[in-house]
C-alpha cells in the first residue's frame, strides 16, 4: 500500500519561498513518476508538477518559472519548491503518483499566500 506524507506548507507573504516534501513508503517510489497537485477552494484539483523516475519534468503553465519539483530516490522523497508565490497559489497541496492514484492520497498540506 502506497503512504505519501506532505510537509513544509505554511503562510507567506506574496512574493516569497516555500519547499514542500512528500515522503513515500514502498519500494515503489524509485520507479514511478511523482507528481504534485494542488486544491483551491471551490477549485478542481489539478497538476501542479509530474517528475519521471529519470527526472524529467513537467509544469502547469500557471507555475512555470517559479516551482521547480525534484526527488531524491535514496531518500524516498519528492520536493517542491515554489519562489514568488502569488496569492492565487494558495491552496492544499498533495503529491501522489503521475497519473495520480485515488488509493495514494495522502492529507496534504496547506500553502497560504498573503496580498
Amino acid at each position: 500500500q502506497v503512504q505519501l506524507v506532505e510537509s513544509g506548507g505554511g503562510l507567506v507573504q506574496a512574493g516569497g519561498s516555500l519547499r514542500l516534501s512528500c515522503v513515500a513508503s514502498g519500494s515503489f517510489f524509485s520507479i514511478n513518476p511523482m507528481g504534485w497537485y494542488r486544491q483551491a477552494p471551490g477549485k478542481q484539483r489539478e497538476l501542479v508538477a509530474g517528475i519521471t523516475s529519470g527526472g524529467s519534468t513537467n509544469y502547469a503553465n500557471s507555475v512555470k518559472g517559479r516551482f521547480t519539483i525534484s526527488r531524491d530516490n535514496s531518500k524516498n522523497t519528492v520536493y517542491l519548491q515554489m519562489n514568488s508565490l502569488k496569492p492565487e497559489d494558495t491552496a492544499v497541496y498533495y503529491c501522489n503518483l503521475w497519473p495520480n492514484s485515488k488509493n495514494a492520497w495522502g492529507q496534504g498540506t496547506q500553502v497560504t499566500v498573503s496580498s
